[in-house]
């Protein structure tokens, strides 16, 4: 009979048999470790040995190329100057060029003096001499953009003679110089002008070229009839010689000659 008062008693496990035959447990497989920082060491070591094999075979290089003697340039394939070595002695310098040779000097003195004179019967109509660009770029159809355009061209000074023979017939040339740092700004104000000469259709063709020009050209326009007006003729003429655009301007109430404008335009340019 068991006593209600006293500890209950707990069965004690089983101690363990040991198995005559244990079955062999199978060891987990080691964790593998990659040595990382070994890895870019060697990598760094590389990059630093290359470095220092590119550096030190510059070095080499170098030296070995300040060791050597200067090796000669091949001789200039073009033929001796000609202009000689030592100034000429005094007394036989060449002659400096005339006036009716050295463009340039004629160019560079007084412009109003390359214009044509005006008839004897003619009398003069409108300036004279030497023209402001304000009242130059007056006689534009847009007076604003072609005073930008010919201070972007780089123009100079501008000379103006302009005379009536008659009642009506009128005859207008400028002379204008543009600055020699702008070589194209005779140029392309005279291909300007011709464009815009073809352009209006007129004068019924692509111009005439002046005699002694490389690309000069004069244009004679048809008769313009409006209601309660004269007739009036126009005929035009561009020309560049040098850095001097030449402008001729006739206009008259009857018809007026080929003969007349090629006339103008040939002796302008021979007085330049």
């Amino acid at each position: 009979m068991t006593n209600p008062d006293s500890d209950p008693v707990t069965n004690p496990e089983p101690e363990p048999v040991a198995n005559p035959d244990p079955e062999p447990v199978a060891e987990a497989a080691p964790a593998v470790v990659r040595p990382r920082r070994r890895v870019l060491r060697t990598v760094g070591l590389i990059a630093v040995a290359a470095v220092l094999g590119l550096v030190g075979g510059t070095a080499v290089g170098y030296g070995i190329q300040a060791d050597r003697e200067p090796t000669p340039l091949p001789p200039l394939n073009q033929p001796g100057l000609a202009y000689p070595a030592k100034p000429l002695p005094k007394g036989q310098e060449p002659e400096p060029l005339s006036a009716a040779e050295d463009h340039q000097a004629k160019s560079q003195g007084d412009l109003r003096k390359l214009l044509l004179p005006k008839p004897a019967s003619a009398r003069a109509d409108g300036e004279d001499g030497w023209q402001s660009l304000d009242a130059y770029a007056d006689g534009f159809t847009r007076p604003a953009g072609a005073l930008e355009s010919e201070l972007d061209s780089g123009i100079r000074r501008i000379a103006t003679r302009a005379w009536l023979t008659g009642e009506y017939k009128r005859v207008q040339i400028n002379l204008v110089q543009y600055r020699s740092t702008s070589t194209l700004g005779a140029w392309e104000h005279v291909m300007q002008q011709q464009r815009i000469a073809i352009s209006e259709a007129k004068s019924g063709s692509l111009g005439v070229a002046v005699k002694g020009s490389s690309d000069g050209r004069y244009f004679v326009y048809p008769v313009h009839r409006e209601a309660g007006y004269l007739d009036l003729y126009e005929a035009r003429a561009f020309i560049r010689r040098g850095d001097i655009a030449i402008t001729i301007l006739m206009s008259d109430t009857h018809k007026i000659a080929e003969s007349e404008i090629r006339s103008l335009a040939e002796r302008q340019l021979g007085r330049l």
